[in-house]
């Protein structure tokens, strides 16, 4: 795990960015603690900052260039497979000086060119530059795991794993009004937009290929993988044998584990007592019997903390567990150094959480397993199975979705048992009356699109003929994200979306970022290809019905762990949001609510939807605002560190 930026550039004014290169690169330096290095040869540069894991010798840093001199990779990730694709290659001639994985992944792309990248099994962004050809590669790996931005135009092209590097190199900063509205909307800002106009995240699965001339470059994106379903044959999965799937599924999950132990450094996992995270312990177990496992509780905070689930399958399991108590000043500490070291606002308050999980962590562990991606691909958010039950009702859901002005009138929130199935029952509700896709979108964020419209001070839902950058209106970006969603396809549609949308800029996200603040490696096994490849060849029926979610991950693996893992409801790893903005975060919140000179200047918000949304915040019914409040709070410090 490393972080990686490069800067090429024909533009005669470009001499200051590769001046800067080396302090951008150093903006990295808390994804790559163990060494950093630059190679910064105009019209290219390139930077690399390592966190040492496979072949921890100071042979294998980078940026690493082969033997001919011809080519250079700089390389954020792991490539699990390496050892056998290492014998491969020398089979094919190729000599290796080093026992790294990156030297294995610039082999690869010596031999076959793009082709290779279908052989990897793992996570990665990188970049290959061939002197002989005068092109750059930049690649992202399948689903998202490691992020990969970069700011274009016609001489210049910048990349990075954050974008505080490429803030760095002088490039110009102006908002993108699109993307602040999407974020209010969903507390992130998919792929390919950006917070910033010129600046784009690049989209899992996909490449850039650079060829650079004298006076210009030229730039082409194309996707190198796409995940395997086709919705015209989904009568086609019902054929699939429950029983044999299971079995299948076993083996490549076992298989997927056995693959992310392999390292030179210390190894555990992150344990919330959830299925997911309990299946990757338990077959990690297995696998190598020293395992210890993580899990973090809130004695202040009683609604949330889950500790004892994870304690009950640690103590089935026999691993070494440690449970890492987190106080409310903890929580306090971990907001304000996230909201320091944000590059783009990003509001999902979770965050929070990795970063105090991954601190503790990386004490005594410098790679984590973690069970992220179960719930996309098997169905296990609430939101899936009430998409089952809206396309499958039954007297009760019929009920409680003609039941919203009811569900309205009573007090919401997320902050205890009773208030948040209020919550829930209205936002079912709120889903039961619209279309499929319609649906997706009002239940994938915390804000209405008129909430969010309310808020903006040039309302977007009615400036259409507002272009943003490369002509994306809000309503041409919503489509493209909803594009996999058909008026008569079926839930796994909406789990391909989750794949595309949620999955890599929320969820992904998270943990790189939070786990990267603090230097630790996160793996994911249930993102392996094939086991992703082979969920989107499952019914639905096998994944979630009227009474359960990731019914076939949960059948599977039955038989090793305890009950109590397959009883629990479903609850996201949260923070006491409505309990801060009460307390101490009351003070701040309101300062920048009534900051009416900063408001001003910076032309983005309705000052009466400030007021408003605050007076919801402190009353009686506060539903989702504290989640809103967050994400004015993560913007407006976002936006004063960068731009003030």
């Amino acid at each position: 795990m490393c972080g990686i930026i490069g800067l090429i550039s024909v533009d005669k004014k470009s001499d200051n960015a590769f001046t800067q290169f080396k302090l951008a690169t150093d903006a990295l330096q808390h994804r790559g603690p163990d060494s950093h290095d630059t190679l910064i040869a105009p019209p290219v540069a390139l930077g690399h900052t390592r966190l040492s894991i496979i072949d921890t010798d100071s042979r294998s840093n980078q940026p690493m260039t082969d033997q001919s001199g011809r080519y250079t990779i700089i390389f954020n990730g792991e490539i699990y497979n390496y050892k056998a694709l290492k014998q491969d290659f020398e089979s094919q001639g190729f000599s290796f000086v080093t026992e790294s994985d990156t030297e294995v992944l610039l082999a690869g792309f010596i031999l076959h060119g793009k082709k290779c990248f279908d052989k990897l099994n793992g996570f990665f962004a990188f970049s290959i530059l061939d002197r002989s050809t005068n092109t750059v590669t930049i690649v992202r790996d399948r689903f998202g795991i490691k992020p990969l931005v970069y700011f274009m135009n016609e001489k210049t092209i910048g990349f990075a794993s954050e974008m505080k590097a490429l803030y760095k190199l002088g490039f110009e900063k102006q908002i993108d009004r699109v993307s602040v509205f999407t974020y209010f909307k969903l507390n992130y800002i998919p792929a390919p937009s950006t917070i910033l106009e010129g600046f784009h995240k690049l989209e899992p699965g996909h490449l850039l290929e650079i060829k650079i001339n004298d006076e210009n470059l030229e730039i082409e994106k194309s996707q190198w993988y796409k995940i395997a379903y086709d919705p015209a044959s989904e009568k086609d999965l019902s054929a699939h044998d429950y029983k044999q799937s299971q079995k299948v599924l076993k083996r490549f999950v076992r298989e997927s584990v056995r693959r992310r132990l392999v390292s030179d450094v210390p190894i555990g996992t992150f344990l919330s007592g959830g299925i997911d995270s309990s299946i990757i312990s338990a077959i990690a177990k297995e696998e190598k019997d020293n395992i210890d496992s993580f899990s973090i509780g809130f004695p202040d905070h009683p609604y949330y903390d889950e500790s004892k689930f994870a304690a009950t399958v640690a103590k089935h399991l026999g691993v070494n567990h440690h449970l890492i108590e987190i106080r409310e000043k903890d929580l306090l500490e971990s907001a304000n150094s996230f909201l320091n070291h944000i590059d783009e606002p990003f509001a999902d308050s979770s965050i929070l959480n990795v970063n105090l999980l991954s601190k503790a962590v990386k004490e005594h562990v410098t790679v984590a397993l973690s069970g992220d991606g179960g719930d996309e691909l098997f169905a296990g958010y609430n939101k899936h199975q009430a998409e089952f039950l809206i396309r499958n009702p039954r007297l009760k859901e019929h009920a409680v979705g003609k039941l919203g002005p009811l569900w309205d009138l009573i007090p919401s929130s997320r902050s205890g048992a009773i208030p948040n199935l209020t919550r829930q029952l209205q936002k079912f509700s709120d889903g039961y009356k619209l279309n499929k896709r319609d649906r997706y979108w009002r239940w994938a964020g915390f804000m209405t699109e008129e909430k969010a419209n309310y808020l903006m001070k040039e309302e977007m839902l009615f400036r259409e003929h507002r272009l943003s950058d490369q002509g994306f209106s809000y309503k041409k970006r919503k489509d493209y994200l909803l594009n996999t969603i058909s008026k008569t396809g079926s839930l796994n549609e909406v789990l391909l979306t989750d794949m595309r949308l949620v999955l890599p800029n929320d969820m992904l996200f998270k943990v790189d970022y939070g786990s990267m603040m603090n230097g630790l490696e996160v793996r994911t096994p249930l993102l392996d290809h094939h086991i992703v490849n082979f969920a989107f060849r499952l019914p639905i029926m096998f994944k979630v019905n009227h009474d359960q979610k990731k019914k076939i991950l949960q059948d599977a693996f039955r038989d090793i762990l305890p009950p109590d893992v397959f009883n629990r409801p479903k609850k996201g790893f949260e923070v006491p949001l409505l309990e801060w903005f009460k307390g101490e975060f009351k003070g701040q919140l309101l300062d920048l609510v009534n900051d009416r000179e900063l408001i001003e200047h910076q032309g983005l918000f309705n000052p009466s939807a400030l007021q408003d949304y605050t007076k919801v915040l402190y009353s009686n019914n506060p539903g989702d605002a504290a989640s809103w409040a967050w994400s004015f709070t993560v913007f407006q410090t976002w936006y004063k560190r960068h731009f003030l």
